[in-house]
């Protein structure tokens, strides 16, 4: 059976077994606990972070201590605080795992070494980015512009298998709407 990596590396590029090797070679695994943080407000973040399996809940907290979620992530995804990883600064996000989970994590240095000695995984890299960026795009347009109903509508047919794995009042702070409000929304499907 292929490694879960090899799949999601080969839907962008094809690689040798070679290749393959080499750059697993830079990941290292970690198991972590629900409730367990990856990252942490303040933290150096060293790494990002592809799921091998499990959920989490990436967020911020306002002055106030209010949780402003900005993405969950499941199996097959990556995830870090994107701005303190590329530019060595600390984290101003939260990263929560919601379930026991498993990820594979790479360090700067690691990924721009693969990404300068294997033009593959710099396009690998940058598509990724690029999806990452565009999704985000939608998310805030989505925000600025569609009443809670559309968003939880587009939410259900974009992310269909986290609706199953995380509780609704994560989902409501995700979409900005109350509890009761996503009730509403979620009775009427």
């Amino acid at each position: 059976m292929m490694h879960p990596l090899r799949n999601h590396i080969e839907a962008v590029t094809p690689l040798s077994d070679g290749e393959f090797e080499y750059i697993r070679s830079f990941f290292t695994e970690k198991r972590v606990k629900k409730h367990q943080y990856l990252i942490q407000d303040g933290d150096q973040v060293h790494s990002e972070y592809w799921i091998v399996k499990g959920v989490f809940r990436a967020f911020y907290l306002d002055q106030e201590g209010k949780e402003h979620i900005l993405q969950f992530a499941l199996e097959n995804w990556w995830l870090s605080d994107y701005d303190a990883f590329f530019n060595q600064t600390e984290a101003k996000i939260n990263v929560v795992c919601m379930e026991e989970a498993e990820v594979l994590c790479l360090t700067l240095l690691a990924r721009e070494q693969i990404a300068s000695e294997l033009h593959k995984m710099e396009h690998f890299f940058r598509m990724k980015l690029s999806k990452g960026y565009a999704a985000q795009q939608r998310r805030i347009i989505s925000l600025l512009s569609q009443n809670p109903k559309q968003r939880y509508e587009e939410f259900g047919s974009m992310y269909p298998n986290i609706m199953q794995k995380i509780p609704k009042k994560y989902i409501a702070e995700y979409l900005g709407v109350s509890r009761e409000t996503l009730s509403r929304l979620y009775s009427g499907n």
